[in-house]
């Protein structure tokens, strides 16, 4: 049974409402095949054609650059003992998850799902050992802590660094500070002046930041509500009400939905450790706090929605790419009907840009050079195959989100009308995301990490699921995370 803005009805296996005479009441033509289940096997092949031609194009001599397409990692079967630690986890959180999620507190709860989401991303480094999971995998040549070592000081590396993005220079900047805007490599500055320098603090505080992603997806979905098509809120006296309690409860009931899944997501594998995993979670918060913002009203609601804009700001200085994630503030404005929480907004974003152009960095000079350092003679962005990626990507980016993810997607696809408007809008402006990113052709290859920030909030499709198959979905996405990180040895 489920309930839909107060109203009870059944729902036969696949998902669909029963009516009179249809497919819930008995009279089933034969046996076939859940639609679920053939998404995910087609997902499943799309990844073994996405390996299986990968592999056929490096032995006619073609550069992939990948060491086990689509993903950037290498055949090597390995378990340390830390990685029991993601098996308990897994566990947990799929057998017991779903019902603490019903019940528990919302604020305790969101507290325990931040714990839940750390351990289970430590412990898939922790496959990997200590040492090469957490320790050295931001230590590598082309990563962020190079420019750390090197670091001038606040003024002059702002104003050299556009001029130091294309080049093979000494001075010219490592791969990874040289692809994304200043405040990438300023973040692990401020991490090495706080905590230490070094791969430690660094990759810790990169998974611990990351791990927070989820619970920054349930606070906005939460406060967004569960209405679907047609419905904003509550009418009181003729105007929307925003936070009427029903509203609320709907958002959170469809929060508590996810929330299990946004803790086992595959994609956490890779959040421990990428900076990438870092950036789904700034561009998770910037989002949440202008929901919480575009549901109230007054002094309050401004505020938040200019902390948003502040927060979606500063990740536009983390990632280039996430400039195609402006779809999802757009989906929290036409979700609460009103644009002024995007107005102000929009207030906060200009404020992080104005402040790096004072510093002496200009955003669209800083992308214009990086498209020229990706095309550059020598770059993966000149070598990689537009052909091939621009279709393996997709299997990668399925492997991020996981079989689950890929089923409450076909459910969303097959029945848009029943789903939440919440998760019609927010899914779909991620996909459209995706889809932009993947046709520019300045993501080939490294897209399961590249993309977690849209990842993250394509797993809020898992709330399409039913109930009472959630455990088995759960535990698919664990096996997956953990399978992925046994066989293969991940750059990241």
């Amino acid at each position: 049974m489920t309930t839909v803005l107060g109203a009870t009805r059944p729902h036969d296996d696949d998902g669909g409402a029963v009516t009179p005479g249809g497919s819930g009441d008995g009279r089933r033509r034969g046996p076939r095949l859940p639609g679920d289940l053939v998404a995910v096997l087609l997902a499943a092949a799309l990844v073994a054609w996405a390996c299986v031609d990968g592999w056929a194009e490096i032995h006619r001599g073609v550069t992939i650059l990948a060491g086990w397409p689509p993903l950037l990692a290498d055949w090597l079967p390995h378990f340390a003992p830390g990685g029991i630690t993601a098996v308990v986890v897994a566990l947990l959180v799929a057998l017991a998850g779903p019902g603490v999620a019903a019940r528990l507190r919302w604020g305790p709860l969101l507290g325990l799902a931040y714990v839940a989401s750390a351990a289970w991303t430590l412990g898939l480094a922790l496959i990997d050992g200590y040492q090469v999971g957490v320790v050295d995998r931001l230590t590598t040549p082309t990563e962020y802590l190079v420019e750390v070592r090197r670091f001038p000081g606040l003024g002059p590396f702002l104003t050299t660094f556009t001029d130091r993005i294309v080049g093979m220079t000494p001075d010219t900047l490592v791969t990874h500070s040289s692809g994304h805007p200043p405040l990438a490599t300023l973040f692990y500055v401020w991490v090495g002046d706080l905590f230490g320098p070094g791969g430690e603090p660094a990759g810790l505080a990169t998974l611990l930041l990351g791990a927070s992603a989820p619970v920054a997806v349930a606070v906005a979905v939460g406060a967004l509500g569960g209405q679907r098509f047609g419905a904003a809120g509550a009418r009181v006296g003729g105007r929307v009400e925003l936070l009427a309690p029903e509203t609320v409860t709907a958002g959170r009931d469809l929060a508590r939905r996810y929330l299990p899944f946004g803790v086992l997501v595959p994609g956490a594998v890779w959040v421990g450790v990428s900076a990438d995993g870092m950036f789904a979670a700034v561009f998770a918060w910037g989002v949440a706090f202008l929901a919480l913002g575009a549901v109230r009203r007054g002094v309050l609601g401004a505020t938040l929605c200019l902390l948003g804009g502040v927060v979606l700001g500063g990740a536009l200085f983390l990632s280039y790419g996430l400039v195609a994630g402006g779809l999802v503030p757009i989906a929290v404005a036409v979700l609460v009907r009103r644009w002024s929480p995007l107005l102000a907004g929009a207030v906060g974003a200009a404020a992080v840009v104005g402040l790096f152009a004072y510093g002496g960095y200009w955003w669209l000079d800083g992308y214009e050079q990086v498209k020229l350092r990706y095309y550059q003679v020598g770059e993966y962005g000149l070598l990689r195959p537009y052909t091939y990626w621009v279709w393996a990507n997709l299997a990668a980016f399925a492997l991020a989100i996981g079989p689950a993810a890929v089923a409450g997607v076909r459910r969303l696809v097959w029945w848009p009308r029943r789903a939440p408007l919440a998760v019609v809008l927010l899914v779909g402006a991620v996909l459209l995301a995706v889809a932009a990113a993947d046709v520019s052709g300045l993501s080939k290859s490294e897209v399961e990490r590249i993309w977690l920030p849209f990842a993250t909030w394509a797993v809020l499709a898992c709330a399409m699921l039913p109930p009472r198959s959630a455990r088995w979905w759960l535990l698919a996405q664990a096996a997956l995370a953990i399978t992925v990180n046994s066989l293969l040895l991940t750059t990241w």
